[in-house]
């Protein structure tokens, strides 16, 4: 269960204040407001604060570049040219915090993303919640034999039942354990601290994360891909849709340009150039790696 009934009657509260105010406000935005988006079996995402909107970067985009914008009749156009020429800056001028609820091991992941701020549940000074992400059944796989980093075909019948079962009884063991060491009852307890050493990588945390529009879009276009580990991706897949209704011609160009576009290296520009004069191309004559000549068919569709 993501929320308790506490914490859903906290945000029901939250929803239900209303304060006049002269900054620029997102109607799409407003509506997200401290509601909690579901991801994966414990977790969610809700928006707790934001800044700027589609207009706070065509603001500060003509600010930055005077009169270099004048050509483009209206804001959507300019920030379609300001995503289409890297002009990242503008995207800067909006912020947005987060409180997400997410297993260890994807805040790990996550962490990666070192161009936020975050402000993690603390574990020495709170006691963890007994909650575990344990995977769908559709969700374990095996390694994949292509890529070192990505599943493969899913496990079925008596495999996958014992796998979900070691990975239920261990973490409740875990935590049976962290509860035991805690305890005073007939002993000192062990510190907070060092209790939590114990617990496993799947059980959830909290964070505050707070970051600027640019690097929330790079976020989303490693995190959203296809290729994004599962658990990741949901929780990405959550943010686009709030990013949707925040800066609807901002998301919109950054889905164009960045999760539906490629870039492609000057040998593989040289190759398609050959190609619509008529030549006849190959991985042999390309002048790329094995490697690279495959994921450049991919994005022909070959």
């Amino acid at each position: 269960m993501p929320l308790s009934p506490d914490q859903a009657a906290e945000i029901t509260a939250q929803r239900a204040q209303t304060t006049p105010t002269r900054r620029v406000t997102s109607p799409g935005m407003e509506e997200r407001l401290y509601t909690a988006h579901p991801v994966l079996d414990h977790g969610f995402v809700r928006v707790i604060d934001y800044m700027g909107d589609d207009a706070a970067i065509c603001q500060a985009a003509r600010v930055s570049y005077g009169k270099g914008t004048k050509s483009v009749s209206n804001d959507e156009g300019l920030i379609r040219y300001l995503m289409r020429h890297w002009h990242s800056t503008p995207f800067e001028m909006c912020e947005i915090k987060l409180h997400v609820k997410l297993p260890v091991f994807v805040a790990r992941q996550w962490i990666r993303h070192r161009t936020a701020n975050v402000n993690e549940y603390s574990a020495r000074y709170s006691i963890l919640d007994r909650e575990f992400y344990i995977p769908a059944p559709d969700a374990l796989a095996a390694q994949s034999t292509v890529n070192n980093q990505g599943r493969g075909e899913l496990l079925e019948g008596e495999e996958a039942a014992r796998v979900l079962e070691m990975l239920k009884s261990d973490a409740m063991r875990a935590y049976d354990h962290y509860e035991a060491m805690l305890s005073t009852e007939g002993q000192k307890g062990l510190a907070r601290e060092l209790a939590r050493m114990n617990l496993p990588a799947n059980i959830y945390t909290q964070w505050y994360w707070k970051v600027d529009l640019h690097n929330l879009f790079h976020f989303l276009r490693l995190r959203a891909d296809v290729h994004a580990q599962y658990e990741i991706r949901v929780y990405a897949e959550t943010i686009c849709e709030i990013v949707a209704d925040w800066v609807p011609a901002a998301f919109k160009a950054f889905e164009d340009y960045r999760m539906g576009g490629v870039n492609l290296s000057a040998t593989a520009l040289d190759c398609i150039r050959r190609m619509l004069k008529g030549e006849e191309v190959t991985q042999e004559n390309s002048g790329m790696s094995k490697g690279e000549w495959r994921e450049f068919e991919g994005v022909l569709g070959g």
